[in-house]
């Protein structure tokens, strides 16, 4: 998600030329009560327990999914030069992708969020594109426009998005302003709906929710009967939270209840961190073989793609393991998991860079089963990357 050119390039730059240390991987667990997501069987003691963890390797590119120099030539017949997120769902068994700020040609014919159908849902066949929603005159489409006030709203970034009760559902973050280092400013987020499969969008006037409240940005996941949201706070620098909610009452925010450590509850404000800080842009998914949710991330402090793991939602999650660092992909963040496919051996998903081009390239990495116990020292946390 980008301010303007400028800032792209300054970015850039400072991140190419940092000094980057090592990873070392936070020890630091979410003490939670553990239990299946619905069936809710709180533990109060869960240290010094050997958990079934996920092992995974270091990710490796697949192929660049936007920009000229994509399979999918976005440049060319949708203008698209530069774009970032890449999120997917699926809705009638076709996988979408949405995207965040978009720009033509030296930043020019700048839109908020885009948004693509694949046309083979296979990642192991490279995501080409069937076709964006496009304009008139066949760019791709700005779904729901920002009012472009700095201060009031400077853009509508689209954080995740669900296919629910027969609709498209894209939740979004309108932003007053971008801040520096990692951090920005959002007025509010809320849901947008599509129910002629992402040709327009609607916002909904009731589906809205105050900045401040920890659910600024969201990763959706379907289980059990609800959908359960995992927000986090404007920036990348919060705590990961945990709400639910039916399918049919998605729209409706008094319909929501909240993780708070022991029981769901109504009120937002009581819910409790389910992974510790600091998460940014993240994603999660169901791995059938082995038992186990993932959830990968981006962790500002280790300028880091990381992935966690937990027999259930509410948790408790393991420990980070590093996926892809800024020493290999300078500028990486927001990993998307490709959803649909069982996740046995290979996890695919997608990422952003800002260099050496502001786009989207679909990755993956190695992914098995090993039990590990698990850790109860916090002292040890995770060192951040030095400038």
């Amino acid at each position: 998600m980008i301010k303007n050119i400028v800032v792209i390039l300054g970015l850039a730059m400072m991140v190419a030329t940092c000094t980057v240390q090592s990873p070392v991987l936070s020890t630091r667990n979410a003490v939670m009560p553990t239990g299946e997501p619905i069936r809710l069987s709180p533990q109060p003691d869960v240290t010094a327990v050997a958990e079934p963890a996920m092992v995974v390797g270091r990710a490796q590119v697949v192929t660049q999914v936007t920009g000229a120099a994509s399979v999918n030539e976005t440049a060319e017949r949708w203008n698209v030069h530069g774009t970032d997120l890449g999120h997917m769902f699926l809705h009638q068994d076709e996988l979408y992708m949405m995207f965040g700020d978009t720009y033509g040609p030296d930043g020019g014919d700048w839109r908020s969020n885009v948004f693509a159908r694949v046309a083979d849902p296979d990642p192991r066949n490279g995501f080409s594109f069937a076709a964006m929603t496009e304009a008139a005159d066949g760019t791709a489409a700005e779904l729901l426009r920002a009012s472009r006030v700095p201060g009031l709203e400077w853009t509508v970034i689209p954080t995740n998005a669900i296919s629910a009760a027969n609709k498209m559902i894209m939740h979004y973050m309108s932003v007053r302003m971008w801040g520096a280092d990692d951090r920005w400013f959002v007025r509010h987020s809320g849901l947008a709906a599509s129910d002629d499969n992402g040709q327009t969008w609607t916002r909904s006037q009731a589906a809205q929710w105050p900045g401040g409240t920890g659910f600024e940005q969201v990763a959706y996941i379907e289980d059990g009967g609800f959908i359960y949201v995992f927000g986090i706070p404007q920036g990348r620098f919060g705590a990961a939270k945990l709400g639910r909610v039916t399918p049919e009452n998605i729209l409706d925010p008094a319909a929501y209840d909240y993780w708070d450590g022991a029981n769901w509850v109504s009120d937002i404000r009581a819910a409790t961190e389910v992974v510790p800080p600091a998460v940014g842009e993240l994603s999660v998914a169901w791995s059938e073989a082995n038992k186990r949710f993932v959830m990968m991330y981006y962790e500002p402090n280790l300028r880091a793609i990381v992935l966690r793991s937990a027999p259930a939602l509410t948790g408790p999650w393991s420990d980070m393991q590093v996926v892809a660092d800024s020493r290999d992909y300078p500028g990486l963040y927001a990993p998307y998991i490709v959803p649909g496919g069982d996740i046995d051996g290979e996890l695919y998903f997608t990422m952003s860079l800002w260099k050496p081009v502001y786009n989207v390239f679909l990755m993956k990495a190695s992914l098995g089963p090993e039990t590990l116990a698990m850790q109860t020292d916090t002292t040890d946390q995770a060192a951040p990357l030095s400038d």
